[in-house]
């Protein structure tokens, strides 16, 4: 896979919804070291113990506010006249989605609509990578998932996803706005704070010294992508959009390595030195696709793309950061 030349991102006003989430925090660092001019929205106030530090904040411009408010949306692209727009900003958690569907389709299905809708009113945008997930393939007999799987989310989190997933490619082929969506896995890494995930979970259980906690029966199987990685290929694709041409398209990340949770459970436990703490399954997760994962074959042979990291050492560097920040 190639790198961008030094030169590549330098100056380029880029504007990063969800700067201070998962992937966007890795992404902001990533861009701000290639001395991208960042302009980042926030929804709400920085955590305390993000990825992010308030050094590295300080050093863009970060806009709190939502992205239902389309006058908000115009005036930042319009202003600081935005070349690429990487749109990662979302409400991402199932349960949340179960809990409050309405919250989540405003924010996932309105806010993308709101969004590309002031891109296309605003002709400096040359590259917009919108960040959509495997859930928005609903649950699917073939396996694994590729880019010609048709979207049939069935429950609140899976549709938003399938809904701003071809509300993005529209405005590609009803507006030739340029456009390209990321269909990536289950993320884990560092800067991970929401607990209920299994990764993140899984390690603050182990360093209690407590059982960790399935939700479901575990035998789920799923595509866990490491965040780095999923940073990277964000890059990687606008990169090839911006110097290919390459637009209108979807295209799954992936390490395409499957595993159950439990499996998943398990491997952290041994890496831990913990196999003695056998996990409490619940079973009690509901609607949740069984079997989910993802073929990168069209990111591997039409971009050239490969993940960076082995997931070994991806654990290996998660779990230190928790160690730190919880020890």
């Amino acid at each position: 896979m190639e790198t961008s030349p030094k030169t590549f991102w330098r100056d380029r006003n880029v504007l990063i919804t969800g700067c201070t989430g998962l992937v966007g925090s890795h992404l902001t660092r990533l861009l701000h070291h290639e001395q991208a001019n960042i302009i980042g929205l926030a929804r709400d106030s920085i955590p305390t113990k993000n990825l992010l530090s308030t050094d590295l904040l300080d050093q863009i411009t970060v806009v709190t506010g939502t992205l239902e408010d389309h006058p908000l949306m115009l005036r930042i692209v319009n202003e600081y006249e935005i070349e690429t727009v990487f749109h990662l900003a979302a409400q991402t958690i199932v349960s949340t989605a179960n809990r409050s569907p309405l919250s989540t389709f405003e924010s996932n299905i309105r806010g993308t609509w709101q969004l590309l809708e002031a891109c296309r009113l605003t002709k400096t945008v040359k590259a917009v990578v919108v960040a959509s997930s495997d859930k928005a393939y609903g649950s699917q007999e073939k396996l694994p998932y590729d880019e010609t799987t048709p979207l049939e989310g069935r429950h609140p989190y899976d549709v938003s996803k399938s809904c701003a997933d071809l509300i993005s490619l529209a405005y590609h082929k009803s507006f030739d706005l340029p456009v390209c969506v990321t269909r990536c896995g289950n993320f884990y890494g560092p800067g991970d704070l929401n607990w209920n995930r299994i990764v993140p979970g899984t390690i603050r259980s182990i360093l209690r010294n407590e059982q960790p906690v399935i939700r479901s029966d575990g035998s789920n199987i799923r595509d866990y992508f490491y965040v780095r990685d999923g940073a990277l290929a964000y890059q990687f694709l606008a990169e090839a959009m911006l110097q290919k041409g390459i637009s209108g398209g979807a295209f799954n990340f992936s390490n395409e390595i499957q595993m159950t949770v439990l499996e998943l459970t398990r491997k952290i436990l041994g890496m831990m030195g913990k196999a003695d703490l056998e996990p409490i399954i619940l079973n009690q997760a509901g609607n949740e696709i069984k079997n989910q994962y993802l073929s990168a074959a069209k990111a591997r042979n039409l971009l050239g793309w490969s993940p960076r990291y082995k997931m070994d050492d991806a654990l290996r560097e998660t779990i230190a950061w928790y160690q730190q920040l919880l020890g």
